[in-house]
């Protein structure tokens, strides 16, 4: 199989910045506790927090993965080949509308229903065809012909389909 593929790189909307401010800062005002720090956050922490976060922002899809890269102080770095990846879904309400965003959730392998997703990335700047980008690309790797002798299990079941074949012969004569 080829490497050449390029690697594609998300670009992530500057609109994400004041998203991000906001929806932590009410949900800080949602509290008594919270209230005050509501305050200082949209005195300037919440803007300066944001650019920061937004700076740290990666998402590249490669030909056999996607990883991505977020977070200022805890920061979360995921690859997931996209062999495991089982659904991308769009997502888009009135509040991302608002800002002109929407997010993607990364359902994998191994989880169900219930649970949530691997991953969810907001602000991906044209997210309809980044979407449309891992699908193709998943499904290109599950279509692709291994090289030869690559894969040991296949070269094993291709043997057995050999011999199959001529037990078949071999019955068929018989009769």
């Amino acid at each position: 199989m080829s490497t050449d593929q390029p690697v594609i790189t998300a670009r992530f909307n500057p609109l994400i910045k004041p998203f991000l401010v906001m929806s932590i800062g009410l949900t800080m005002m949602a509290t008594v506790i919270g209230i005050p720090l509501a305050l200082v956050w949209f005195l300037g922490v919440g803007r300066w927090w944001a650019q920061h976060y937004f700076d740290r922002l990666e998402c590249q899809l490669g030909p056999h993965s996607l990883r991505y890269r977020k977070g200022i102080l805890v920061t979360t770095e995921k690859t997931i080949p996209l062999e495991n990846i089982q659904d991308v879904t769009f997502v888009e309400g009135p509040i991302l509308r608002h800002f002109h965003l929407s997010t993607l959730k990364f359902e994998t392998a191994g989880h169900s229903a219930g649970q949530a997703s691997d991953m969810h990335l907001t602000g991906i700047i044209d997210a309809q065809a980044f979407r449309a980008q891992i699908m193709a690309a998943r499904q290109a790797l599950r279509h692709s012909v291994p090289e030869q002798g690559a894969d040991a299990q296949l070269v094993a079941l291709r043997a057995i389909e050999a011999r199959l074949a001529d037990v078949v012969e071999l019955l068929r004569a018989k009769q």
